[in-house]
């Protein structure tokens, strides 16, 4: 056998072993900065060498254990102190004067994101994210408690068997700049569990105020312990790695932009973490053979009024209905971008712009991105392979075009370039539908517009996110994330006649 030791230092040009048979090269700057007590994540999909210093690590270790603790003591507290910590927690949001730091903090970090040309559009805590974040919590605190629920029984002759659900355990989040995904994921809190944030740099600011103005003045009237939520304070991207790779996590989730949510999940399974993915999404709208030109504009128009995951990204139309459906898309986009007062981006699949008019490729927009206004053409062609692309507009809607034989065409290119979230018909045919169904590689489908694939819109349940099918589907759950999905089941045995045996 083999000798363990610990790894004190690496050179330049080491070799690093990854997925048994390949080897990725120490760099000089990974070299220069590793010192002896940090730690290295080698990524085995790809041979990513991450770096967590030891002080990083330090503090994630110190947080996680907090959480454990945290944990074991919430199952010594009541149902009713759960739904007061939400009661209170809502509370000192709604209070101006409890508020009125945390909204500083923010505008302190929107000011800062803006000054290094980051995007803004999910990081300002607007009064609608205020109120949707008193909501939530809200709708947490009354929310039926089911830390020890029986969910199911089998009756034996003197005994049986209860099926119980109760809590997981502790639950790591590491997100993007969104405040409200703060208040969001304390969810957990509810069925028993505990949880450990780990947020973007640019919303960090916002994340300490809201810990120290509310969040922690909550648990503490509440009578929970404080370990029960954890911030990592580090603004750190190897702190994440760091969370990741505990395995004293019972489940970690990730929100974000997709290749980091993806390097983030290849940590956390590679260390024996179960993991919930929410980043990529970009939704597919797909016109049937009788699509009606005028419920194909308003599909489009309401798909586009935002940019987060479950918006419009790919509409397909096919061949024999384009001359009459295209203009619908178009004015559906041109509606969309009207309503927030922007102009609209449309990238055509190459071997489709002989169906969009010439003009659209020549005619130039002004294009808000997060680094200020472009001008650009409204149309520009790309290859098929583009189709793979989620278009992460500011204010300016954007969207691929392509055209398809038919909608089995369309199906097959969802089901290769999209990340396998939503995908619409728009068809009077129910046979089609069923056959879209069918065909299409998808946790969520509908008809029409694609903005209802939301926990708390749809399914009127507080939500901590939305997984797609990119990595695979999910084991014995929807692909919505929700508070009472973050659950165990035990088995218990109930006797009634102690002369039973095997």
């Amino acid at each position: 056998m083999s000798e363990i030791g610990h790894l004190t230092s690496l050179t330049a040009g080491q070799q690093i072993v990854f997925g048994g048979d390949r080897v990725a090269t120490v760099d000089a700057e990974l070299a220069g900065a590793f010192r002896e007590g940090d730690r290295l994540v080698v990524v085995q999909s790809d041979g990513a060498l991450l770096h967590i210093a030891a002080a990083e690590h330090a503090l994630v270790d110190a947080a996680v254990t907090a959480a454990a603790d945290g944990f074991a003591g919430l199952a010594g507290c009541s149902d009713e102190a759960i739904s007061e910590f939400f009661d209170r927690f809502a509370t000192l949001l709604a209070d101006d004067g409890a508020f009125e730091p945390i909204a500083a903090a923010n505008r302190g970090d929107v000011e800062q994101a803006r000054d290094r040309g980051r995007s803004t559009t999910r990081l300002e805590l607007s009064a609608t994210m205020r109120a949707d974040m008193i909501a939530g919590l809200h709708g947490w605190r009354d929310t039926s408690a089911t830390r020890d629920v029986v969910v199911g029984e089998i009756a034996h002759p003197g005994w049986r068997v209860e099926a119980r659900r109760a809590p997981l355990g502790i639950v790591g989040f590491v997100f993007e700049g969104r405040p409200n995904v703060f208040a969001d994921a304390c969810g957990v809190v509810r069925t028993g569990n505990s949880v450990v944030f780990r947020i973007g740099s640019d919303a960090l600011g916002t994340a300490r105020a809201i810990v120290e103005h509310a969040l922690r003045p909550a648990l503490h009237a509440a009578g929970l312990p404080e370990g029960v939520v954890q911030l990592v304070d580090s603004p750190a991207h190897s702190a994440g790695h760091a969370l990741f790779s505990d395995a004293r996590l019972a489940l970690a989730v990730a929100r974000g932009s997709g290749a980091a949510v993806a390097q983030l999940g290849a940590v956390a399974a590679q260390s024996g973490v179960p993991v919930s993915l929410h980043g990529t999404g970009g939704a597919w709208v797909v016109a049937g053979e009788t699509a009606a030109p005028a419920t194909l504009e308003r599909v489009v128009r309401h798909s586009l009024d935002r940019k987060v995951c479950n918006t419009l990204n790919v509409c397909a139309v096919p061949a024999r209905r384009a001359a009459e459906l295209i203009p619908s898309v178009l004015a559906g986009l041109e509606a969309a971008a009207e309503g927030r007062s922007a102009s609209p981006r449309l990238h055509v699949v190459a071997g489709s712009e002989e169906f969009v008019p010439a003009e659209c490729f020549d005619r130039e927009v002004s294009v808000e991105r997060a680094d200020g206004a472009h001008q650009e053409r409204f149309a520009s062609t790309l290859p098929e392979a583009g189709l793979a692309t989620e278009w992460e507009w500011e204010h300016s809607p954007e969207m691929t075009l392509v055209v398809v034989d038919d909608v089995a065409h369309a199906v097959r290119l969802c089901n290769t370039y999209s990340p396998h979230f939503t995908a619409s018909l728009v068809s009077d045919d129910d046979a089609e539908h069923d056959r879209f169904y069918a065909g299409v590689d998808a946790p969520f489908v509908g008809n029409g517009f694609t903005r209802w694939v939301d926990g708390q819109y749809a399914l009127g349940a507080p939500e901590l996110g939305l997984s797609n099918w990119q990595g695979g589907r999910m084991l014995g759950r929807g692909a919505v994330l929700s508070g009472d999905s973050v659950h165990t089941v035990r088995y218990r045995a109930v006797v009634a006649d102690h002369s039973t045996h095997r």
